[in-house]
């Protein structure tokens, strides 16, 4: 017959055995208004606050891990803590994340002065607002909110931390960038935020990894600048062109996810053929004509018109005209196309020489000017020139606008047509007879007159004989004194020592 004692050692047997400190699974088995009881397997079930579970936690038969705080309390029973072993077990797991240099998922419950407190594993850890990068999220985006955190500090002692969302933030954008460059290969299609514009083109953020789309690669059309296609923040679909993954560089093709509008580009626009356009482009030397989207042509000034002489294209055109043109021919391979407006009417140059023949009487209006002559422009739109030499038989003319005026109707007599270079040469002292048979018996050669002092040159001096009369005094046939003392308006002697009735000079001396 066993005795008390072995009766009261069987007991014992049948009751696992705890200890002080330890942690040990318990099941909840009864939830009462102010506690919790909990079924370790002991002689006596243990009581917790019901403060320490959360109401997710709260559910009969639940297993859950608790830590023994003393095997008995006054009333006999097991004394047990379920939020000092949350702490307990999560500060290990805390320690073994430390050692291996591993982030750690924490939830901000709070936030604080200077920063936020952040529950890691049952573990409350302090995150400094400086290392929070929370700085333009509102509360609402961060409280009870879980985020990944590198431990910066911590204290064993006090089980007490220093959280970093900066640098865990940085070694995810690290490892996602990593991930993404391996996943890279050109020729993918791929979709990406414009993060920035430049001059040559726009940096786009692939998701960790940025990329260059070149103005070049933006449209087929002509870009003049890159916000004319994107603006900051735009989610496009790109094209990954070429990789260079030492350098870390992507470029990126936008106009590549259309079809390239030069294909067949020769079906399309036939050398001769007539098509309409839209001037895009002004520049000295001709105009960008859009014949489509990512197709131009030039228009050289040459081939703006075949009688008139243009100077300044924006006199006659302006961007956003529609204009008709010519194809003239297509380089395919360059992606140029040459077009024509004069082409589009017929040469009135093939017929200038019949239209106006030489030595015959012509009225045109003054249309501009150059340093040697004055342009003319005639009947048939073509366009004739009166040298300056040309202009009076007599008078010594620096410019022609002393003369003649911009929009002023003259007649003017044929010297010779250029059809085949385009040129029409007028003049208009060939209206009157030449004067210089005449002059040059009023003025033989050895008669001394008085002339009157024009102008002074290094070469010599300019000496009026008469009205619209001058002659020119050499330098060498006047002594050097005399030509110090010398002003314009003065009067002196000259004699007549040469006339040249095909130059149309006087030569005079001083010398007498």
């Amino acid at each position: 017959m066993e005795t008390s004692q072995e009766l009261k050692d069987l007991y014992s047997m049948s009751f696992k055995e705890v200890k002080e400190g330890q942690i040990v699974k318990g099941k909840i088995v009864s939830i009462g208004k102010n506690e919790v009881f909990i079924d370790v397997g002991y002689k006596s079930e243990g009581i917790i606050p019901i403060i320490e579970f959360s109401k997710e936690e709260l559910e009969i038969d639940r297993e859950i891990e608790v830590l023994v705080e003393a095997t008995e309390n006054e009333e006999g029973m097991i004394v047990l803590s379920y939020e000092k072993a949350k702490k307990l077990k999560g500060w290990q797991t805390i320690v073994d994340c430390q050692k291996n240099d591993e982030m750690v998922d924490g939830k901000v419950i709070r936030k604080v002065k200077g920063g936020y407190m952040v529950d890691v594993w049952g573990v409350v850890g302090f995150l400094p607002a400086s290392l929070s990068t929370f700085k333009n999220m509102s509360d609402r985006e961060t409280i009870n909110k879980v985020f990944k955190f590198k431990i910066t500090k911590m204290n064993n002692l006090r089980k007490s931390l220093i959280l970093s969302r900066k640098e865990a933030q940085a070694r995810e954008v690290k490892a996602a960038k990593g991930e993404l460059w391996s996943k890279l290969e050109a020729g993918q299609v791929v979709k990406g935020k414009v993060k920035a514009i430049t001059d040559f083109g726009a940096f786009i953020d692939l998701g960790g990894v940025d990329g260059l789309l070149h103005i070049t690669d933006m449209s087929w059309s002509k870009v003049n600048h890159p916000s004319e296609v994107v603006a900051i923040d735009d989610q496009i679909e790109l094209t990954i062109l070429s990789i260079d993954k030492d350098n870390e560089k992507v470029s990126l093709g936008l106009k590549q996810r259309l079809p390239d509008p030069w294909e067949n580009i020769e079906n399309k626009y036939p050398s001769g053929s007539k098509t309409k356009g839209k001037v895009v482009n002004i520049l000295p030397y001709g105009i960008f004509v859009e014949l489509e989207k990512g197709i131009e042509g030039l228009v050289h000034i040459s081939e703006i018109s075949w009688s008139k002489k243009i100077t300044n294209l924006s006199d006659t055109f302006a961007i956003g005209d529609i204009i008709e043109v010519q194809v003239l021919n297509i380089d395919r391979d360059s992606r140029r196309i040459s077009l024509s407006i004069k082409q589009l009417e017929v040469n009135p140059w093939l017929e200038a020489e019949e239209r106006f023949p030489v030595n015959s009487r012509v009225t045109g209006v003054v249309r501009g000017f150059t340093d040697y002559g004055a342009f003319i422009e005639l009947e048939g739109n073509l366009e004739g020139m009166i040298h300056v030499s040309d202009l009076s038989w007599t008078k010594r003319i620096a410019r022609p606008q002393d003369i003649l005026k911009k929009g002023q109707k003259i007649e003017a007599m044929v010297i010779s047509v250029d059809g085949k270079n385009r040129k029409i040469s007028l003049g208009l002292k060939q209206l009157l007879a030449n004067p210089w048979p005449q002059i040059s018996e009023a003025y033989p050669v050895g008669k001394i007159i008085e002339v009157t002092v024009v102008s002074i040159t290094e070469f010599g001096v300019f000496a009026k004989l008469e009205e619209d009369i001058e002659g020119l005094i050499y330098s060498n046939e006047i002594d050097k004194e005399a030509l110090q003392n010398l002003k314009v308006g003065d009067k002196l002697e000259a004699k007549i020592i040469k006339v040249d009735i095909e130059e149309a000079k006087i030569g005079l001396s001083a010398k007498i």
